[in-house]
C-alpha cells in the first residue's frame, strides 16, 4: 500500500510539472501572436506609407493622368503609342512617302492629283469596256461622299482650338503674367529660326515623326525622365529667381488694378 501511495504521488508531481509546462508554451504563443500583429500593423502602415510617396512622385509638365490619356485617348493615342505596330507603322509610312514625294522628288500637289485620278479613270474605264467582250457584269463603282456629320464635327473641333489659342494669347498680351509671356515669345522666335531652315513640309513631318517616337519612348523611360525633368526644373527656378532679381524686379511697373463693370 505505502508503494502505491508513493507511486500515485510520483504521478501527480510529474502532471503538475506537465501542466506547468503547457501553460507556459500557451503563453508564449499567445505572446508571440501579440507581437506578430503590431509588426503586421508596422508593414500595413509602411506599404501605405510607400504608395503614397509613390503617388506624390514628381511627373513631367506636373502630368497626373497616363500618357495615353494625355494625347486624348482613344484611336489616335494608339497610334502613337504603338498600341497596333502595323497600323501606326503604315501611318508613318505613309507620311513619309508623301514626304519624299514632295520634298526630295519635288512633286506638286497639283500635279500628283491629276495624275491619280488619271490612272484611277483610266483603270476603271478599260475595266468597264472590257467587260462587254468577256461577258461579265461590269465593275460595281461605289459612290463616294463626305458625311455632313464629320464635317461638321472637324469644323467645331477646329474652331474650338482656334478660340483656345485667341485666348491664351489674350490672356499673354494683357501683361499679367510675365513668366509665360518670356516662355511663348522664346517658344515662337525658335519656331520662327526653324520655319527659316525649312519648309512647312518638313515641319510638318518631322512634327509627325516626333509624336511618334518622343511618346513611346518616354512612356517606356517614364521614372528616369521624370527624375531628370526634376531636377532641370529645379536649376531653371534657381537661375530664374537670380535674373527676375538681378533685372526683372528693377522694371518699374505701373499699379494694375482691376477695373469692375459698373
Amino acid at each position: 500500500m505505502a508503494d502505491h501511495a508513493e507511486e500515485s504521488k510520483g504521478e501527480s508531481l510529474i502532471e503538475k510539472i506537465e501542466e506547468k509546462f503547457h501553460s507556459h508554451d500557451s503563453s508564449s504563443s499567445s505572446s508571440d501572436s501579440d507581437n506578430e500583429k503590431p509588426k503586421k500593423s508596422e508593414k500595413k502602415s509602411e506599404e501605405a506609407g510607400s504608395s503614397s510617396i509613390k503617388n506624390k512622385i514628381w511627373r513631367l509638365f506636373g502630368r497626373e493622368k497616363p500618357v495615353h490619356k494625355v494625347l486624348g485617348g482613344g484611336k489616335p493615342a494608339d497610334v502613337f503609342l504603338w498600341r497596333n505596330k502595323k497600323i501606326s507603322a503604315s501611318v508613318l509610312g505613309g507620311a513619309t512617302a508623301i514626304w519624299v514625294l514632295f520634298e526630295l522628288l519635288e512633286y506638286h500637289l497639283l500635279t500628283l492629283v491629276c495624275h491619280c485620278l488619271i490612272l484611277l479613270l483610266a483603270v476603271l474605264f478599260l475595266w468597264s469596256n472590257a467587260t462587254t467582250f468577256i461577258n461579265k457584269s461590269p465593275p460595281h463603282i461605289p459612290e463616294v461622299s463626305i458625311p455632313e456629320d464629320l464635317t461638321v464635327n472637324v469644323a467645331l473641333s477646329l474652331r474650338y482650338e482656334i478660340n483656345q489659342g485667341f485666348a491664351v494669347l489674350r490672356q499673354i498680351a494683357s501683361g499679367k503674367d510675365l513668366k509665360k509671356f518670356i516662355i511663348v515669345i522664346a517658344g515662337l522666335w525658335l519656331l520662327s529660326v526653324v520655319g527659316s531652315c525649312c519648309n512647312f513640309l518638313t515641319l510638318f513631318y518631322i512634327t509627325f515623326v516626333l509624336l511618334h517616337t518622343v511618346p513611346v519612348l518616354y512612356e517606356k523611360y517614364e521614372d528616369k525622365i521624370d527624375a531628370f525633368g526634376e531636377k532641370a526644373t529645379a536649376e531653371f527656378k534657381k537661375h530664374y529667381a537670380v535674373f527676375n532679381e538681378k533685372c526683372l524686379s528693377k522694371i518699374p511697373r505701373g499699379p494694375l488694378k482691376d477695373k469692375k463693370l459698373q
